[in-house]
This record gives C-alpha cells, structure tokens and sequence, in this order.
C-alpha cells in the first residue's frame, strides 16, 4: 500500500514540508482524530504549523481522495486514510471509543442484499452505535 505522500505525489499534489508533516501524522494514527487533535500532533513535530494550515490540507486530500471523512454523530469530523483496508465502526456512546471491526458474515449478507435488490455492491459503510452491556 503507498503512503499518503505517495498517493499526493502520484496526484501531483504540491506538498510542503507542513503539508508532508500533517500526511506523516495522518499515516501515524491509528484512531481517527478530527482536525484539532491533527493539529495538536502535527505541530508538535513543526510549532510553525497553524490550526487553518490543517483545515486546508484536510480538505485537499479529502478533495483528492486521499482521506475519507467520518461523522460518528458526537460534532467532530474525523478522519481515516482513505485507502486503508476496509473495516466497520462500533462507537461506544459513553466513552466515544470508536471499535473498528470486520465481520464476514456482515459482508456476505450486504453483498446478498446488493443482489437481491439488483445491485452490484461498489462499497458501503456500517456504523454501530451503542453503549457497553451491563454485568
């Protein structure tokens, strides 16, 4: 799999030394952060980072395909790489810990759906909501 610099090199993207900071950050992260926790990580490796820099690369790659932008319902847009390999979300509405899972028989049955109604599947996205369970 390219990196995210790689995916923006590939695209012609123009990447400066914050923009090539920020893409580092994303293909660090293994949650998804919104745009001020980037922001928080970004600058700490380059103070001369600015909060509006961030916005404006976010949206680029956003635009370019590069991110995918996720909205699990608690205000804050957060953000993926787009080309990671594909998983669901469980959200945990108390904590906001967001789960990423994959589940087989879920895709055999949105697949079977797909087909059912026509369709050939291009892609989805699930995302569970719930709190944990009491003991």
């Amino acid at each position: 799999m390219d990196t995210i610099i790689d995916r923006c090199e590939a695209q012609g993207l123009r990447l400066t030394e914050q923009r090539r900071t920020i893409a580092t950050v994303l293909e660090d992260a293994d949650d998804h952060p919104d745009v001020e926790e980037l922001y928080a990580r970004a600058s700490s490796i380059d103070p001369r980072i600015s909060l509006a820099t961030v916005y404006r690369t976010v949206k680029l790659f956003e635009e370019a395909g590069i991110l995918e932008k996720l909205d699990f319902r608690d205000g804050r847009a957060r953000y993926e790489d787009a080309d990671r390999d594909h998983h669901d979300h469980l959200i945990d509405l108390h904590s906001g810990e967001v789960i990423e899972f994959v589940d087989e028989e879920i895709e055999a049955l949105q697949e079977r759906i797909a087909e059912k109604l026509g369709y050939e599947l291009k892609g989805h996205r699930l995302e569970l909501y719930g709190v944990p369970r009491k003991s």
